[in-house]
């Protein structure tokens, strides 16, 4: 089999000339392969909820799950971890959200009447894992890729949870450092108790 290499001339001053011999691999774009995004390779999180503002905690999860919190990140790949969210019973919500805020259901696609409202109370009451389920999903990607993503998230109202066995790595601190502002509080005292 007879090969031909291409020599390129780059534009250069009068009386110089550079064969550039191939592709340069230096500079190129790394773009991750199925093997970078196996599922059985996925790691484990936690994060404690307790005392931590809602749409806070939200974006800190979002992130892992999505996997923007990686350096090879991709946004049409999905590179993130399975994220644990215990304690979902105690996040804290500011201003009058706790009584004004609405969720809305559709009941019956398309018919008349059929949307439920809740408040923020009702719903935190019946069902605390769903606020911190809906406030994530909310930041995720409206795609497939999305809904494929939303079901890496656990959400648990107490401390317990059952993926002891895949032992989770606890991001907790972090998510409090870079979801408080160090002129709120410090550390030791947004902590939960």
């Amino acid at each position: 089999m007879n090969t031909v290499t291409r020599a390129h001339v780059v534009k250069l001053p009068e009386g110089v000339t550079t064969e550039k011999l191939g592709r340069d691999v230096f500079n190129t774009t790394y773009y991750p392969k199925g093997e970078d995004v196996d599922m059985s390779r996925k790691p484990w999180v936690v994060v404690d909820a307790a005392g931590l503002r809602l749409g806070r905690l939200s974006t800190y999860v979002a992130t892992y799950l999505r996997g923007g919190n990686s350096p090879s990140y991709s946004p049409s790949f999905n590179m993130g971890c399975n994220v644990i969210v215990i304690n979902a019973a105690d996040v804290v919500v500011t201003g009058k959200k706790f009584e004004e805020k609405l969720y809305y259901n559709q009941g019956v696609r398309g018919k008349p009447g059929s949307m439920k409202v809740e408040t923020y109370r009702s719903l935190h009451g019946r069902m605390p894992e769903r606020v911190v389920e809906r406030a994530i999903r909310g930041m995720l990607p409206k795609n497939r890729m999305g809904r494929e993503t939303f079901t890496h998230l656990k959400v648990y109202a107490g401390s317990e949870h059952p993926h002891a066995a895949q032992s989770p790595q606890d991001v907790t601190a972090d998510c409090m450092r870079a979801t408080h502002k160090a002129n709120q509080c410090d550390l030791e005292s947004c902590a939960p108790q």
